[in-house]
């Protein structure tokens, strides 16, 4: 059988290539390694103050600071979120009295604004204020004055009654049961007008106090050419 010669050409192809192959087979059986990439989150600092205004840090929040707030910090330095204090049950309660009371005054101070803002809408200025404040008096003297006249009325029945009751010598036992039926009916007319007018002074008080508290606030907020800081 004839023996076949070597391609005298391929000779060199296969020996400059064949370890290249046979390297790049080596290095694919070989296990390979990704580099480490790390997965964690970077490491926290915490940071407070303690009672004797020391800065203190760690990487795990402080015990010496459990009582006051602490903050997280990244690595930069900027804190991440802050930590409130662990409170006993008795400072909690007083926490939440604090902030409920905070929570009161707020409410409190939004609604004096409120009032505020609708006083100034409705009194522009002290023109206003005053003609009003006359108004609302002119109003409850008129009731007074009806009630005064239905007193002068009854003083006049009551003098009818008293002439009548000359007849008897003023001796109201000897009077008809009608003429004592007037005079009790006189009498407690009378009683009813004068508590009424008493009831309409107060009012006029009432009045007088009120337009007095909302000129003090007026004076406040109204500007000097509308009546402020007089």
């Amino acid at each position: 059988m004839p023996v076949r010669k070597l391609d005298q050409t391929a000779r060199p192809f296969a020996a400059t290539c064949a370890p290249p192959l046979l390297l790049l087979l080596v290095m694919a059986l070989l296990p390979t390694e990704a580099p480490a990439q790390s997965t964690q989150a970077p490491a926290a600092i915490y940071s407070c103050t303690d009672a004797r205004g020391r800065t203190l840090t760690a990487d795990r929040p402080i015990a010496e600071c459990t009582d006051r707030e602490q903050r997280e910090l990244s690595p930069s330095g900027t804190t991440r979120r802050k930590i409130e204090p662990t409170y006993t049950a008795r400072e909690l309660a007083e926490r939440e009295d604090r902030a409920r009371e905070a929570s009161i005054q707020a409410a409190r101070l939004i609604d004096e604004r409120r009032r505020e803002r609708a006083l100034l809408v409705r009194y522009p200025n002290a023109t206003v204020h005053d003609r009003e404040r006359k108004e609302a008096l002119v109003q409850i003297d008129a009731v007074i004055q009806a009630a005064q006249k239905r007193l002068d009325e009854l003083a006049e029945d009551r003098k009818k009654i008293d002439e009548e009751l000359e007849f008897y010598k003023h001796d109201i036992s000897k009077a008809p049961g009608a003429v004592r039926r007037k005079l009790e009916d006189n009498a407690q007319s009378v009683a009813v007008q004068k508590r009424f007018i008493g009831e309409q002074e107060d009012e006029k008080r009432r009045v007088n106090a009120r337009f007095d508290e909302e000129r003090s606030r007026l004076k406040l907020i109204w500007s000097p050419q509308n009546g402020g800081g007089k």
